[in-house]
């Protein structure tokens, strides 16, 4: 096994596709993924279950096609008996891995409740015990919502105090940001493994839109180099790939357990990725 692969866990993140086209797109993706043999693929979820069922449609056919595969889970919107009856239903076909989140409210429902990630997690624990392996999320730059930095550990120790096995962070583009959060973290007395999360450079404004609604930095100097192309995909792409790459190899020559990428649901970018930092 190559040195840079060996004791590290490597992991793919989907969306649930809404249409028929991107349904047969994915399968695609995920048969040219699945030639990497990551540790699973991992399908988010929508604001409170938005797309529960697509979800769970993800979830099965990639569990079908007998590959390691972790659905995200959050309360949202959803009571108890439902949520029972998904955990029961994922259980009932093999799954032994769950992300659990905090997720949001859905826009437009009324509802004003919230659960945090460290109910859902003794919540999981109560009814299933120690069946799954549980991922929770953390962010080496602070949640958006957080008070302080301080506060930001707190709430990340509950969720490990609840029965977490391990994290993976949001993304970001700063070594020493995901470093430092590991330092606090161990000073905190939380000793779980926590995998980098790695969004590849592909479209410039979608990612800096994204990144200013989810908290993610991305430092300046990348900024201003991203915007000198323009619309020129195919040097944003090149930059971004060499960009990221060094930052996989900072990361993993520093420590880091391994990688969780969200692939958004393409295979070329972190196939370049992976070839980058010689994975085969």
């Amino acid at each position: 096994m190559n040195t840079a692969k060996k004791d590290k866990r490597f992991s793919f993140e989907f969306f649930p596709p809404k249409t028929a086209t991107g349904v047969e797109k994915l399968r695609d993706v995920r048969i040219k993924l699945a030639e990497k043999n990551p540790a699973f693929f991992s399908v988010t979820y929508g604001a409170g279950g938005s797309t529960r069922d697509g979800t769970k449609n993800t979830v099965t056919e990639i569990k079908q096609a007998g590959l390691s595969v972790a659905p995200h889970l959050s309360y949202g919107g959803d009571d108890t008996e439902a949520l029972l009856e998904l955990i029961a239903y994922y259980k009932s076909i093999g799954i032994d891995r769950i992300v659990a989140l905090r997720g949001d409210i859905p826009s437009g429902t009324g509802s004003t409740r919230l659960i945090h990630a460290n109910q859902l997690v003794e919540f999981i624990r109560e009814h299933t015990g120690e069946h799954f392996h549980l991922e929770v999320a953390a962010y080496p730059e602070i949640h958006p919502q957080s008070k302080s930095y301080a506060s930001d550990l707190h709430f990340f120790k509950q969720k490990i105090n609840a029965g977490a096995n391990s994290a993976i962070t949001q993304y970001f583009y700063n070594p020493d940001a995901y470093f430092y959060y590991l330092d606090s973290a161990r000073d905190h007395g939380i000793n779980v493994p926590i995998y980098p999360g790695i969004m590849p450079i592909t479209n410039y404004v979608n990612l800096a839109r994204f990144s200013d609604a989810c908290g993610a930095e991305i430092p300046r100097w990348i900024r201003k180099k991203l915007e000198t192309y323009k619309d020129d995909m195919d040097s944003i792409s090149a930059f971004g790939t060499e960009l990221v790459t060094g930052m996989c190899e900072t990361l993993l020559a520093g420590g880091a357990p391994g990688l969780h990428f969200y692939t958004m649901n393409q295979a070329e970018p972190t196939l370049a990725l992976w070839e980058n930092l010689g994975l085969d």
